[in-house]
This record gives C-alpha cells, sequence and structure tokens, in this order.
C-alpha cells in the first residue's frame, strides 16, 4: 500500500522525529510518498535532511497554470464534491482565527494534493498535525472521498481545539494518532464518544543513532544545555534567570541553548542585560550530530517548557544516558521519572529551576550515571522507532482494503 506522507513544511530541523518514521517505514516495506505545502525558510543543515528535500513534492511549486488547470478540471468533473468541500472549508473558516480567505487557500492546496495523488495512484494520506496539514487532508477526502488520517502532536492543537475544528477532523478520518497517553486523552475530551476506538497511541520514536550510540560517562563538568527552537513555549526566558540566580549564589555554571526562533534577539537581549554573555551560548540551527555532541558534552539537558506534546529532544537526550531537568506538563511525565530519571519541576518557576539545577551540580557522577541509566531503559523501552512504526504500519495495513 502506497501512503502519501503530508507535512506544512518538510524537511524542517524540528522535524526529524517525521523523517525517522518515514525511514523506519520505508525499512519495513511501505512505499511512502512525500508531500509538503512548502520548503523548510532557514537552511538545512542535516545532510539527511538534505537528501529528503529531493524526494519531496512541494504544492508551493507546481505553478500557477497548472494550478488553475487543476481546479478547473475538479470543478467540471465532481461539481457536487466541490461543493461539499466548500461548505466544509466555509464552515472551518467561521470557526477559525485564520479566517475563510485562508481557508480558501486550503481548499486549493487539497485539490492540488488530489490531482498529484491521483497520478500516482495514492489512496490514503497520513498528514502530521492536527493543524492545517490536517485541514487539507480532510477537504481533499470531501473532494474525491481518498481516506486519511493524521498525528497530532500539541501543544497548538490542545490551545484551540475548536479554532482548529479539531472534532471534525477526527470524525472523518480512519483513524487518528496521539503521541503519548496524555495526547489521547485530550482528543478523547475534543471528540464524539463513538470516535473514541479510531484514536490511538504511536509514540515518537528513536533510530539506532541514539539508542544504539555508544555509551558515554556523564561528564564532571558544570555544562548543561538546552535543545529547542527559540519561542515562547520552551521558557527559555525563565532558564536564563535562573542561571542567573545561581551565578548570584555563587555557583559556576555554563549554559549552552541549542537552536535559533523568533525570540533569540529578546533571549540575547536578557542574557547581556544580566551580563551573563560568558555564561550562556546560542549556537543556531546545527545538524543532528552537533546536537549529540551538544548532548554529550553536558552534564544534563534542561527543558523548561510551559507548552508541550512529549518533547523528542528529552527521548534523544534519555537514550544519550543524560539525566533532564524538565517541566512535569503533558506526556513528560510518561517518560521522565522524578528522582529516577532526572528532575520534574513546576511549570513557570525559575525558582524551581535553578533548584533543580543546583542539584545537578552538587549530585555525584555515581548518581547521575544510574539516573542516567533509568532514563535510557525508560526511552528503549517505549520509544524504539522500529515497534512504534510496526503499530503505525499495521494501523494502515487495516486500511488497504477499504481505501
Amino acid at each position: 500500500m502506497q501512503i502519501a506522507y503530508f507535512v506544512n513544511q518538510y524537511p524542517k530541523v524540528s522535524h526529524s522525529f517525521i523523517r525517522r518514521e518515514i525511514v523506519e517505514l520505508e525499512t519495513q516495506g511501505m512505499e511512502i510518498s512525500r508531500f509538503s505545502i512548502s520548503r523548510e525558510r532557514t537552511d538545512i543543515v542535516d545532510e539527511r535532511d538534505r537528501e529528503e528535500l529531493a524526494k519531496t513534492i512541494y504544492l508551493a511549486e507546481v505553478g500557477r497554470a497548472r494550478i488553475i488547470s487543476m481546479l478547473l478540471l475538479t470543478i467540471i468533473k465532481s461539481p457536487l464534491a466541490w461543493l461539499n468541500a466548500s461548505l466544509c472549508a466555509a464552515r472551518m473558516g467561521m470557526r477559525s482565527r485564520s479566517g475563510l480567505t485562508r481557508h480558501l487557500v486550503y481548499l486549493i492546496e487539497a485539490c492540488v494534493l488530489v490531482n498529484l495523488l491521483k497520478e500516482k495512484g495514492i489512496r490514503h494520506i497520513h498528514a502530521h498535525f492536527g493543524t492545517n496539514p490536517a485541514a487539507v487532508a480532510l477537504l481533499a477526502h470531501k473532494l474525491c472521498g481518498i481516506s486519511y488520517s493524521f498525528t497530532v502532536h500539541g501543544p497548538e492543537e490542545f490551545d484551540k481545539p475548536e479554532a482548529l475544528s479539531l472534532d471534525q477532523k477526527i470524525r472523518h478520518a480512519s483513524f487518528v494518532v496521539g503521541i503519548s497517553s496524555f495526547g489521547r486523552s485530550q482528543l478523547f475530551r475534543w471528540s464524539r464518544f463513538e470516535d473514541w476506538p479510531k484514536i490511538k497511541v504511536v509514540r515518537c520514536g528513536l533510530d539506532a543513532q541514539f539508542l544504539e550510540s555508544p555509551k558515554t560517562a556523564v561528564p564532571d563538568n558544570r555544562r548543561i544545555v538546552c535543545v529547542g527552537r527559540l519561542c515562547e513555549q520552551k521558557g527559555q526566558l525563565l532558564l536564563v534567570e535562573a542561571i542567573n540566580m545561581l551565578k548570584n549564589d555563587g555557583e559556576m555554571i555554563d549554559l549552552v541553548l541549542a537552536g535559533d526562533g523568533p525570540m533569540r534577539s529578546e533571549i540575547e537581549g536578557l542574557v547581556n542585560r544580566l551580563g551573563l554573555a560568558e555564561n550562556v551560548r546560542i549556537t543556531g540551527w546545527i545538524s543532528g550530530s552537533q546536537v549529540l555532541d551538544e548532548i554529550r558534552s553536558s552534564r544534563a539537558l534542561v527543558l523548561p517548557s510551559f507548552a508541550e506534546g512529549l518533547p523528542v529532544v528529552l527521548m534523544e537526550a534519555c537514550a544519550l544516558r543524560r539525566p533532564v531537568v524538565t517541566t512535569h506538563i503533558a506526556g513528560i511525565p510518561e517518560l521522565v521519572e522524578d528522582g529516577i530519571s532526572g528532575w520534574l519541576v513546576p511549570a513557570g518557576s525559575a525558582e524551581a529551576i535553578r533548584n533543580a539545577l543546583e542539584e545537578v551540580l552538587k549530585t555525584s557522577s555515581e548518581v547521575l550515571e544510574e539516573m542516567a541509566e533509568n532514563a535510557y531503559g525508560q526511552v528503549s523501552s517505549r520509544h524504539d522507532i522500529r515497534s512504534e512504526c510496526s503499530t503505525l504500519r499495521h494501523l494502515f495495513a487495516r486500511l488497504a482494503g477499504t481505501c
């Protein structure tokens, strides 16, 4: 069975988990075609992501003349389906924050996607994210009856489920994936009871690059790394405040912020105002191998998020046998056990982060090694890409006779 994987931007530096999923499904014998609305705007630094560029078809690059031809052909050949899809787009647009015009764009994108899929003989779409990719997939379903499924990661879908028409997207999908039990519970909240059986848990998985990575000792240093997009939900400003508290108390600590994003200038401004330029380093976007090096070179990974689904970087740190400091939110407690594999702190508290980081600095190497092994055991048993994709492959296989 051939599947179309559909994402708003692919490949993308923060979407390595999607790439791993696609590659593993292909390893398990599935035929995957990649479709994306547009290209990532920033430079692609990872060689594996650059390889994916050549394999991906971009709706935005089809060409105006061809798009118009596809629209006219669809309207002429299936006027009732076009009307049905248009009404669906209008209903979603009236509920949304982005409005009718944006959903008209989604309808056009769905028309282009349907025509491209027909050319390839593809009969099922799997979208990642319950935002615009799932909207386009739903409209494609309305246009031609093609089946679709989608994976919800959060937190955006959980912040505005009604505006995203999440209930409608779930209702018409063949199945829906949550990446944690917490995620599934949030999908239960915004769907009909009769749709609950189609909502499954398939966790994001790690491949051999992480799970079979050579064990390295936790370094005896005072270096902490935070990996992630520099944005409001990740809480890096609070982390900088915690670092400042430690420094004022005479604790020497170095923080590496591995990533980039819209809040970089604001974070840099706070670092400079607090006189932490020698304590905090921002790397910008780096490759996957560089992320591994940064994690391995650090005593622990810290992620002070305000909102999450279940961060892949926590899985990566656990697989590399590094304890983590993170917040007690969303699906995180399903991976990290407080005092066993890391530290869980209340979200929004710079003082709690400061105290946990002080514990990291003062905990012996032997105890940290034990915590790191506990972290590895948890992630290897629950987030192996092979077993998670096997579950996903079986879900797709059930559709073979119906789509």
